[in-house]
């Protein structure tokens, strides 16, 4: 096997479309960032991002009951990519969020504050896969 290969980390949690599945993923996610030894700055941009996804994720795929939100979590040797799937095949588009606006700042967070991200619809299914890297130093 080649060496990049040994060396990605990969894991995924499948959490119910929920309030607390926000919480929840900010969690898993924490624990296992840090079971890699990620620095403290990745890790706390990481896991703010995550959960503007998994909020948004929660508040608008209006999908059927049971539908579950899939986030990912992927390490290689010099990035982490962080993706979230849920079964709404809309796409969402950055706001313009004015000063008095309460929500609708999530993307621009994760644009500004990710390396890389985009949106797709979701490979070989009903939703869409929206994801983020950070670049990490070389481990």
């Amino acid at each position: 096997m080649p060496k990049d290969r040994e060396d990605r980390k990969d894991i995924e949690w499948r959490l119910p479309r929920h309030a607390r599945s926000v919480s929840r993923a900010r969690s898993l996610l924490r624990d296992q960032v840090t079971t890699w030894k990620l620095p403290d700055g990745v890790t706390e941009t990481a896991v703010l991002l995550l959960s503007e996804l998994m909020t948004n994720a929660y508040r608008h795929a209006k999908v059927s009951p049971g539908r579950e939100i899939w986030a990912r979590c992927t390490l290689e040797a010099d990035r982490l990519r962080i993706s979230v799937t849920d079964a709404n095949d809309t796409l969402p588009t950055p706001r313009h969020a004015s000063p008095d606006d309460e929500s609708g700042r999530g993307l621009t967070l994760v644009a500004a504050l990710s390396d890389e991200w985009g949106v797709g619809p979701r490979p070989g299914g009903i939703g869409k896969t929206i994801w983020f890297e950070l670049w990490t130093p070389t481990l």
